[in-house]
């Protein structure tokens, strides 16, 4: 039996048109793309530092969380630098995979201390935070440029020790809370911070640091401007001596409570630097 003519003509027509679906199919991307696409996201691990708590975080937890990011905000004990260190640690054991750290405040001593020999960190940030040096404390950081009127506002109170005996803790007075800490939190947002602030030993802030996880892990560095915890000039000179990234923002030391956008962006610059 001869073909027809409608026979030739799709038989004719089968080529182009396997050429042409063989030509549209989906190409695989590159490996070094697909490892890029399924790599994990770090855990954005927070620590808050003295005179706050987690819930400082909120703002910044909740913009990380859209941008696809696990988080945990850590209740950092506040007693001395190395129990909190130790305490950090514990905390980061329980974290599966990269971590980016992230502290503020006294918590930027904690962060250099606790990431020290670990390499899951892949980056710190310090947020209006102390980047001590081995041997150096955060009260005597603060003390190295003028500007601090901290000790103005503080009143000191006894705690008992797990040992024994009596240790000092210092809280900011409720009535100097909003213009000390938090000048640029509405009024109301200032006067919970104050009432729930967490106070702080005085061995944390004497105590010197054992380690600097800076000097081998890439940081970044957010620096409040209107800071009258940390003088400002302290926050830039010890960005400037660990190499850090470095973004300035006109903001009070409770910067992650008024300006958690600015915050956010700085700890995904972090981020993404890591993958």
């Amino acid at each position: 039996m001869l073909p027809t003519k409608r026979t030739l003509t799709l038989a004719l027509a089968l080529p182009a048109t396997l050429a042409s679906l063989i030509g549209a199919a989906p190409t695989s991307s590159s490996p070094a793309a697909d490892t890029d696409r399924h790599a994990p996201k770090p855990t954005i691990v927070l620590v808050h530092g003295a005179f706050a708590d987690a819930s400082s975080w909120s703002g910044t937890i909740k913009r990380l969380r859209r941008a696809g990011y696990p988080v945990v905000a850590t209740a950092n004990p506040l007693r001395g630098l190395a129990d909190d260190t130790a305490y950090l640690r514990g905390v980061l054991a329980g974290v599966d995979g990269p971590v980016v750290l992230v502290g503020h405040s006294y918590g930027g001593a904690v962060i250099s201390g606790a990431a020290v020999g670990d390499s899951r960190v892949k980056a710190l940030v310090y947020i209006a935070a102390f980047t001590p040096d081995k041997g150096e404390s955060a009260a005597q950081l603060a003390a190295k440029f003028p500007g601090s009127t901290l000790g103005e506002t503080v009143n000191p109170q006894p705690y008992p020790l797990p040992g024994g005996g009596i240790g000092t803790e210092l809280v900011i007075d409720q009535a100097k809370y909003h213009r000390q800490f938090a000048a640029d939190v509405p009024t109301a947002d200032a006067a919970v911070m104050a009432a729930t602030q967490r106070p702080v030993a005085t061995a944390a802030l004497e105590e010197k640091a054992g380690g600097a996880a800076w000097k081998t892990i890439p940081s970044w560095a957010l620096i409040a401007t209107a800071d009258k915890n940390i003088p400002p000039a302290a926050e830039r000179w010890m960005a400037r001596r660990a190499g850090s990234h470095t973004t300035e923002v006109d903001a009070s030391h409770a910067v992650a409570v008024s300006r958690p956008g600015v915050v956010t962006d700085v700890i995904l610059d972090a981020a993404r630097a890591t993958r």
